[in-house]
């Protein structure tokens, strides 16, 4: 007769498991995961295509074609769209010379590795605090400060008068020199 609550105590230990959380049920089977009827799809059966016999036998060594040769892949990574081109060489159709016209002049020559030079000069790493209060004087600041509204107006007069947007001088925003402790150093 002693054997009784030990065995109601061993047999109902499962229950009292059961009833310690979610993952303790899910773990001894309690809990029924039914599949999210959303995520369960059917698959087609898989057939052989009608034109198989109509591929070309390979031969060793001959180039792949569905792979495009290295100079193609670097040139398409330094130009993208030039893959597309093709035909770079060619004479311009009808349509791209018409393009072509109306879009106004020319950029200057050179345009390419001057704007290449004044990213490169713009984009230099901040410096931290600590350099800019050891290293105080700098030759020059990276780009030149652009003031917008003399600029655009610059611009406009510019284009009203047909000539060159390059024409005339751009003005610049001049920073107050000296008067302040170090000779206006900045440090934020």
């Amino acid at each position: 007769m002693s054997n009784k609550p030990l065995l109601l105590l061993a047999l109902s230990s499962p229950l009292w498991l059961a009833a310690c959380g979610q993952d303790t049920a899910r773990t001894f089977g309690f809990t029924r995961d039914a599949p999210d009827e959303f995520q369960v799809t059917t698959r087609a059966p898989l057939s052989m295509p009608p034109s198989l016999g109509n591929l070309p036998t390979p031969r060793p060594g001959a180039a792949r074609p569905q792979e495009i040769p290295a100079r193609l892949q670097a040139e398409a990574t330094l130009a993208p769209g030039s893959l597309l081109a093709g035909r770079a060489a060619g004479p311009a159709s009808s349509g791209e010379q018409a393009l072509l016209a109306s879009s106004g002049r020319s950029a200057p020559s050179g345009i390419r590795q001057r704007i290449d030079d004044e990213a490169l000069r713009l984009n230099q790493p901040d410096r931290n605090l600590t350099e800019r209060l050891m290293f105080w004087r700098s030759a020059g600041e990276a780009g030149t400060p652009v003031d917008p509204a003399r600029e655009a107006q610059r611009l406009r007069e510019n284009a009203a008068l047909g000539r060159d947007p390059t024409e005339g001088e751009t003005p610049i925003i001049q920073r107050p020199r000296g008067g302040t402790f170090l000779g206006g150093l900045r440090l934020f």
